[in-house]
């Protein structure tokens, strides 16, 4: 009976700290998002990187010397696909709000998941996904199609962190792969952050959120799927990532009052009912979602 309690108290925990890094995810994007007015979406992501490189590189110290050409390559394109997909969602951001965004990002992680898959189940997922990205971006004169494009560009790109993050898994032991991808992201950050910061003088309260940006929406939720997925089947924790999209739809409503309408929470809906149904399809697919649940 202790054996059966310490389980589900390890269940729960896992569960918990899960949940706790979608919403720090969330509330960092949300942070950052504050500091658009001043330094824009590209000092936000700019300033990001550098943060979570700050944090990640001294934690996990990869042997950079050791990497082969072999290794190399992967990580740096995992690098660039680093900057395109935290940019592009931003960009998003600015455009459509974050909740909208967001879940349109998450058709990335879904089409790997139902591309791996194949099946006729599969395919029904995809069109209930379609279904929920149609309502979101309900096509019409006013429709910002700039941000809609911004959020499938960031879709593709997660697709992309994917499946490179497989290649990276198979050939770099632990996570030395993303950590030095991630130094390299920084790395061509750097200037451009630089210049933004020296051009636009931000006060306090931007850089604070810039930096929030940095620890809520990479490092925080980095470390809690590392915890969680040694408490958790990797299929739950895919199905509770899909809440994702729910909460940047909250977290925009709350704190950056935006308001979405009846269409536009159906579309998400749509959306999470699909991921969720992929998970639970008697195939490969858990895999390919939950690998990309923790970008950074």
């Amino acid at each position: 009976m202790t054996k059966v309690k310490q389980a589900g108290s390890a269940r729960s925990a896992g569960i918990a700290t899960a949940l706790g890094g979608a919403l720090s995810n969330q509330l960092g994007a949300a942070s950052g998002s504050l500091a658009f007015p001043v330094i824009g979406p590209v000092g936000v992501v700019a300033v990001r990187q550098l943060v979570a490189a700050m944090i990640l590189l001294p934690v996990v110290r990869p042997r950079i010397r050791s990497l082969t050409r072999a290794q190399w390559w992967p990580v740096l394109l995992l690098a660039l696909v680093f900057g395109t997909m935290n940019l592009t969602l931003y960009l998003a951001i600015e455009r459509i709000g974050l909740g909208l965004a967001v879940t349109l990002e998450f058709c990335g992680p879904l089409a790997v998941a139902l591309l791996s898959s194949r099946t006729r189940n599969s395919a029904i997922c995809a069109l209930i996904a379609g279904a929920g990205v149609i309502a979101i971006t309900r096509p019409q004169p006013t429709t910002d199609y700039l941000g809609v494009g911004l959020g499938l560009i960031a879709a593709c790109s997660w697709a992309a962190y994917i499946l490179l993050n497989r290649t990276i898994g198979a050939r770099i032991p632990g996570v030395q792969g993303i950590a030095t991808a991630t130094g390299v992201s920084a790395a061509l950050s750097l200037p451009i952050g630089a210049w933004i910061l020296i051009t636009t003088h931000p006060d306090a309260f931007t850089l604070l959120c810039a930096v929030g940006a940095g620890v809520l929406a990479s490092t925080v939720p980095f470390v809690a799927d590392l915890i969680a997925l040694r408490r958790i089947p990797a299929n739950l924790f895919g199905i509770l990532m899909s809440l994702n999209p729910v909460l940047a739809a909250l977290i925009g409503a709350i704190l950056l009052h935006e308001e979405l309408g009846t269409i536009e929470w159906a579309g998400i809906a749509l959306i999470v009912t699909a991921n969720t149904t992929a998970l639970l399809l008697p195939s490969g697919t858990p895999q390919a979602t939950t690998a990309g649940a923790g970008k950074t």
